[in-house]
């Protein structure tokens, strides 16, 4: 299980006071008022940041990080990526599970026979769509919609997930 997760990733600065505008990589945006620190990756080094401010523009966050007060200070961290450890994460409900835990599980259908590996996961609005690459040869990846019907059972421990094919979807 992956110990930190990505929540944003640095886009661009934003005036000339030290804050940078930040993509957000989470589902919810408006956590970030609630972080008082990340962990910036900027690919060279890794950082402690710790946040000073918050403020929401378009559907960017713009981040002040304490001890950074000009455009100079944080113009070096145009894309870097922005990570919490998994205890500063929010609290997932029941059968809601981060995309980074789920990506590379085995995928098995409710015969038990292995399909592929789960490789991305889609967000579309109305429900997300996971991505299988077929363990079977066939280049084409297969699209499964994350709906009761289609995702049987998710098992964290096993590493494996179970689906029903639905007519269709091959």
């Amino acid at each position: 299980m992956i110990s930190e997760l990505q929540v944003g990733v640095i886009t661009q600065t934003h005036g000339i006071k030290g804050e940078v505008k930040v993509f957000p990589t989470t589902d919810d945006a408006t956590r970030f008022k609630k972080l008082k620190e990340v962990i910036m990756d900027t690919d060279r080094e890794r950082l402690h940041m710790e946040i000073e401010g918050v403020k929401f523009f378009k559907q960017y966050v713009i981040v002040k990080f304490k001890g950074y007060d000009s455009i100079n200070d944080v113009e070096r961290y145009k894309n870097a990526k922005l990570y919490v450890t998994r205890d500063k994460a929010v609290q997932l409900k029941k059968d809601e599970y981060f995309v980074a835990d789920l990506i590379g599980m085995r995928v098995v259908t409710e015969e038990g026979e292995t399909f592929g590996t789960l490789k991305d996961v889609m967000a579309t609005g109305a429900n997300d769509v996971y991505v299988v690459e077929r363990d079977d040869g066939n280049e084409a990846e297969v699209l499964l919609p994350a709906i009761r019907e289609c995702i049987k059972k998710i098992d964290m421990e096993t590493g494996a997930i179970t689906v029903h094919i639905m007519d269709g979807l091959l």
